[in-house]
């Protein structure tokens, strides 16, 4: 390698870091959620291969959150300031996954020395970072599984029992596969790319892929959409000619899905900027829908089928978002429960004589999902659950009331999958 090649890769190194600290800080000292900080434009300057790895890191590191701060808290008097704090961390999360212990040290003191603020820390950094580094791998894998802060684990704990959340710890440090919801055959598609046909139809793939570089992406061939979260349309099962409303449609996974059952879909929701990648995503997939910018309490009209999947706390999607337990803390849900039932109530009010809605949410919390139906059989008479049916649906999963429950500690073996509670309603 040459010694411009040399200094070109130092430089998206330190950059990709830098950039990775700077979504730490925002989600940990701001209480962003990571999207949104992405969304900031922090990463624009940066080149894609570096917009990447900067998300990545941050990713990482936040998934291990746990990990990294009780590795540094051996060699630390007092917590240093967060800047500092998340150089630390992130340089640990490298040195766990086997970075070379130099490069690392490197730069994670080049970061620190970059800041006034933090300059004179430089020489912290980097006696703390070879400590650590002296200690990878056995100190690191001596340490239990990241654990859910309280304000999250200890409802689910009351919920679902010990074991059964220490598997969702173990599903969200492992990380999400890849899973992507076929247009047309999903065993087709699975011997193209290599993948996995699960039992809901969804085609897995493993390992680190670039979406936009798989085959079929540009054609439209399918879309990346967790294999829980595909599964509210199924329960759906919308018909060729039916006019079906995806009330809160956004980002639009399950508006293509419909679509490409045939459907004549409205696709509505409050944000017009998430709308957006749902309209590029139809042209992508060669599909159709009405995409309606409103708030669905105002919205008006009859359909023979309504898919609601309810603004929620998206505890279930931890293992894709883990910032989402930092950035929080469980002070908006008591007003997302409101909210939700609020739209379930407006949503059968639009259903057509004889139709049925899906209330779906991407939360583990029962309050979210199976307490708002029996709510709502209590405040709606003649309305009932309809069981679900069909391969897609194992009976394991069948709740109380009738809906339909995932966790992430579901086939730990296939590697988990989204939380999501789901029930199909309909009227006698």
């Amino acid at each position: 390698m040459s010694q411009s090649e040399d200094q070109s890769e130092k430089r998206i190194a330190v950059d990709a870091r830098t950039r990775a600290v700077d979504l730490l800080d925002l989600v940990l000292g701001e209480g962003r959620l990571l999207s949104d900080a992405i969304g900031s434009g922090l990463l624009e300057r940066l080149a894609p291969d570096e917009r990447a790895r900067a998300q990545r890191l941050a990713t990482e590191t936040l998934r291990a959150l746990e990990r990294t701060d009780r590795m540094l808290a051996r060699h630390l008097r007092k917590p240093p300031p967060l800047r500092i704090r998340n150089i630390l961390r992130l340089g640990t999360l490298e040195l766990a996954q086997g970075a070379a212990a130099h490069g690392v040290v490197n730069a994670s003191v080049g970061i620190a020395g970059a800041g006034k603020r933090t300059a004179q820390l430089k020489g912290l950094v980097n006696a703390v970072l070879r400590k650590v580094a002296a200690e990878m791998p056995e100190g690191w894998e001596k340490l239990r599984t990241p654990r859910l802060p309280n304000w999250l684990r200890k409802p689910l704990v009351a919920a679902w029992g010990a074991p059964a959340v220490s598997g969702m710890e173990d599903a969200h440090f492992a990380g999400a596969p890849l899973d992507l919801t076929p247009k047309g055959g999903a065993a087709e598609l699975a011997e193209r790319l290599g993948g996995e046909v699960l039992s809901t139809g969804s085609v897995r793939l493993r390992g680190t892929v670039q979406v936009s570089a798989l085959d079929g992406y540009e054609q439209g061939d399918w879309w990346v959409q967790d294999a829980a979260a595909a599964l509210p349309v199924k329960l759906l099962a919308p018909k060729p000619g039916e006019r079906v409303l995806d009330l809160c449609a956004a980002p639009g996974g399950k508006t293509l899905q419909a679509a490409a059952a045939g459907a004549d879909v409205v696709a509505v929701d409050l944000s017009a900027a998430r709308l957006v990648r749902l309209e590029e995503n139809l042209a992508r997939c060669h599909l159709s829908a009405q995409v309606v910018a409103e708030d669905g309490l105002s919205h008006t009209g009859k359909y023979d089928a309504i898919l609601l999947d309810a603004p929620c706390s998206a505890t279930g999607t931890i293992r894709r978002h883990p910032d989402l337990p930092h950035a929080r803390d469980g002070a908006e849900i008591a007003g997302l429960i409101d909210l939700q039932a609020a739209l379930l109530d407006h949503a059968l009010s639009l259903l057509a004589p004889g139709g049925r809605l899906v209330f779906c949410t991407c939360s583990l919390l029962p309050d979210e999902g199976e307490c708002q139906i029996d709510a709502a059989l209590l405040r709606h008479p003649g309305l009932r659950v309809v069981p679900a049916c069909g391969p897609e649906f194992e009976s394991a999963w069948t709740t109380e009331e009738g809906g339909v429950r995932l966790r992430p500690d579901f086939w730990p073996e296939r590697g988990g999958m989204d939380g999501f509670y789901m029930a199909l309603l309909a009227r006698d």
